[in-house]
């Protein structure tokens, strides 16, 4: 433990002044909007002013700055580098930061977070003191504010701090409890270092400072009225003794100069055309390989290394692979934050259908403008015997409704490695959709891909219909093609490569040469997925009409040829919708 070096009595009383200070900015501003949380403001006073003004270690004209310190505020609003106000986030993007701090910038700028006692009845909470416990992230400081008081009820534990130590402790973390609204304790307790990170539990006081409302309930996200606030903040200002000006410690200028723009891949792609490849894998090979362009590519992935390929990364890059494990919401709130100021390109990866539980995550990374890579293996019916809980039939809906995303299917091992590619230099959320089924490889290893560019795959001038697939499903498009060619019906096959956002020009262009005639087939549930996405893309066109395959309802185990036909999204299914269509419009003939 370092000495703890007693701020004097003039420092001690500047940080209780700033903290009063604090609390009439709070009210002023809450009062003036009509909206906001003057009280947990007020309970947090003190941990803000000691934290700000005597701990933190930063440059205040450069916020950003690789060597600051961090701050998370977990409570409520949001701070510089990630949006928390869906709560029980921010410790989890905090140990991203953290574990950056430690392991990848080796610096020595300190991580802290500031959490309320209502947010620690989320789960996503404890995934994060597991993983901070496990990774021993000595770097890492979370302060609880225990002001007891919930939004419509007390919090469950109430002023019991005692029980928060022992659940932090359990969890491998100092734990320390401290009067809230005591600048000297707060120093004191923010002075400790230890080989494990470190839990503030600050015993509080909802609305502290402001009389009448002060450890009262219904008071949550309230403003005070114009003639109350007044009279608070003039007993307040009352309680200021002094105007000494408090600066912050400056920051060791210790991390290092990182550069994670236009990273390329060190070699082309090395596959042969016919040779049957998963995509999972093709995945794996492709990141390890991205992992010797820049090394500050990392990999996390939730206990599934050995079926979603990251696995590959790890052997070769061991230093930069962080294993979550079974936590996905925590891993997508790390990633977040490994992410934070450009430190890493981060790629997380798990079972498709596993991201669904870490949606409110990925919201809020959209909200934060982060630049994370999600990549989901195992989509749909076509892995097979594993059954319905283990695919994912629901992601291609969630991540195109994410503001901004960027969302890839590549449909064999080349288009794989440059889905890998190219999100790596991609802002905002990129998803990759990987599956478990080996198809052939179909691009040569020169072909170029890009966003929102889709591939005309089978063409002839004596196309009667447009099929769009990805995936398994465009294998299985190509092969119905094959089959109808027999019969002397031409198909034209088209692959999207990104669902979102969606090549329309192409789309649109092939669809008239097929007189509008569109069959869209996918390993994913009807709603929200490609048929969808092309509706949407065509919707007013005139003489346009598009019929779709997809999976109609809860799925079973079985192997993944009896599933694909099962749910009428393999060759023999598009071959009968290419006639039923064909046959229609020569009788509209």
């Amino acid at each position: 433990m370092e000495d703890y070096h007693k701020p004097d009595q003039q420092t001690l009383q500047a940080l209780k002044d700033t903290a009063n200070r604090l609390r009439i900015s709070s009210i002023k501003a809450t009062t003036a909007a009509g909206s906001g949380h003057p009280t947990s403001c007020c309970s947090a006073a003190e941990i803000m002013s000691v934290l700000f003004f005597h701990t933190m270690r930063y440059k205040v004209q450069d916020p950003r700055n690789a060597s600051n310190d961090r701050f998370v505020l977990s409570k409520r609003q949001a701070f510089t580098d990630v949006a928390t106000g869906s709560l029980g986030q921010g410790l989890g993007a905090a140990c991203g930061m953290a574990y950056t701090g430690k392991f990848f910038d080796r610096a020595s700028y300190r991580v802290y977070c500031l959490l309320g006692d209502g947010e620690l009845s989320e789960g996503s909470v404890w995934e994060a003191m597991a993983f901070a416990g496990f990774y021993k992230l000595d770097n890492l400081v979370a302060i609880f504010d225990v002001n007891r008081l919930g939004q419509s009820d007390p919090a469950p534990l109430q002023h019991h701090v005692e029980i928060y130590q022992k659940r932090c402790e359990a969890f491998g973390w100092h734990a320390i409890i401290v009067d809230g609204h005591s600048v000297e304790e707060l120093c004191k307790a923010f002075g400790q270092a230890k080989h494990q990170p470190t839990a503030i539990i600050a015993k509080t006081f909802k609305g502290k400072g402001i009389s009448g409302v002060e450890d009262k309930e219904s008071w949550h996200g309230k403003p005070l009225p114009k003639n109350m606030a007044e009279q608070v903040i003039q007993e307040i200002d009352e309680k200021i003794q002094n105007k000494k000006k408090l600066s912050p410690a400056l920051p060791e200028e210790d991390a290092p100069v990182v550069n994670i723009r236009n990273i390329k891949m060190p070699s082309p792609p090395t596959y042969k055309v016919g040779e049957k490849w998963a995509t999972r894998k093709a995945y794996g090979v492709a990141l390890a390989k991205l992992g010797h362009a820049n090394d500050r590519v990392i990999a996390l992935d939730g206990d599934t290394k050995n079926s979603t390929f990251s696995e590959l990364f790890k052997k070769e890059h061991p230093s930069r692979y962080i294993e979550c494990y079974i936590a996905e919401q925590n891993m997508v709130s790390v990633a977040v934050g490994c992410a934070t100021r450009d430190r890493t390109v981060a790629f997380a990866s798990t079972f498709a259908t596993f991201f669904t539980r870490a949606f409110d995550q990925i919201r809020m990374a959209a909200i934060s403008e982060s630049n994370i890579n999600l990549c989901g293996s195992h989509c749909g019916v076509s892995i097979g015997e594993d059954g319905p809980s283990q695919m994912g039939l629901e992601d291609l809906c969630m991540f195109r409704a994410v503001p901004g995303a960027t969302v890839f299917y590549p449909s064999d091992a080349v288009a794989t490695e440059k889905a890998v590619e190219i999100a790596a230099n991609t802002k905002g959320i990129c998803f990759i959709r990987t599956s478990r089924p080996e198809n052939p490889v179909i691009y040569n290893n020169n072909e170029d891909f890009h966003i929102g560019q889709a591939k005309v795959v089978l063409k002839s001038k004596d196309d009667q219909v447009t099929v769009i697939g990805a995936g398994v499903t465009l294998h299985e498009a190509l092969a119905a093609a094959e089959q109808l060619r027999k019969e002397k019906i031409f198909i034209r096959v088209i692959d999207p490569f990104t669902i979102k956002p969606l090549d329309k020009k192409t789309i649109l262009e092939n669809a008239r040469a097929t007189k509008g005639r569109i069959i869209t087939v996918e390993d994913h549930y009807h709603e929200g997925g490609i048929g969808e996405a092309v509706c949407a893309a065509v919707v007013g066109e005139p003489g346009i009409t598009v019929n779709r395959l997809a999976v109609s309802h809860v799925p079973r185990s079985g192997k993944s040829a009896e599933l694909l036909k099962m749910f009428g999204i393999d060759k023999d299914a598009i071959v009968q919708a290419v006639k039923v269509a064909a046959s229609k419009s020569r009788n509209a003939e």
